[in-house]
């Protein structure tokens, strides 16, 4: 396994959509691996493959129990609405408010090729949605309501820093 450069914003290929995985090759197991080793070492919520260079549909999610890989992933349904704080691994240190579902159903294919879905209200709503939204070219900071000030994100923090 590998820890992985993750691209940041002015990249062009965080603004492009990212191919269908046809097969689950030994390839895209190894990316799978790295993307995961790579998440765990950014400290990061979620991770998508555009963010290390590869425009594949694929992203990782951590919903705190554990850390879901998504394949081919789609929102299925989705309810509510939800106003809180991003951030992004491509856009450090850059932090805001967006407008989300307040709860999501996401259809994905896992490593063995086999389908199944994963629901996730709060945060893991905006996780799943965020990570899915960059296998589109999109950033949080389209959605953005509202960016945060250093001082906003310093209280918010609660004087922990970023």
């Amino acid at each position: 396994m590998a820890i992985l450069n993750i691209v940041k914003e002015g990249d062009p290929l965080l603004r492009k959509k990212c191919r269908p995985v046809t097969e689950v090759t030994p390839r895209i197991l190894t990316l799978l691996d790295d993307m995961k080793e790579t998440l765990i070492e950014a400290n990061g919520a979620g991770l998508a493959a555009p963010q290390v260079g590869i425009l594949r549909r694929i992203a990782l999610v951590d919903l705190g129990e554990e850390i879901v890989e998504l394949i081919n992933p789609e929102i299925v349904e989705s309810e509510g609405e939800q106003e809180e704080v991003e951030g992004c691994l491509s856009v450090p240190d850059v932090w805001g408010i967006t407008k989300r579902p307040a709860w999501v159903k996401v259809k994905a294919m896992n490593r063995d090729g086999e389908e199944f879905e994963v629901e996730g209200e709060g945060l893991n709503a905006r996780c799943l949605c965020h990570e899915i939204d960059h296998l589109d070219g999109h950033l949080f900071t389209d959605n953005v309501v509202h960016i945060l000030s250093p001082e906003e994100v310093e209280e918010l923090m609660g004087g922990e820093g970023e």
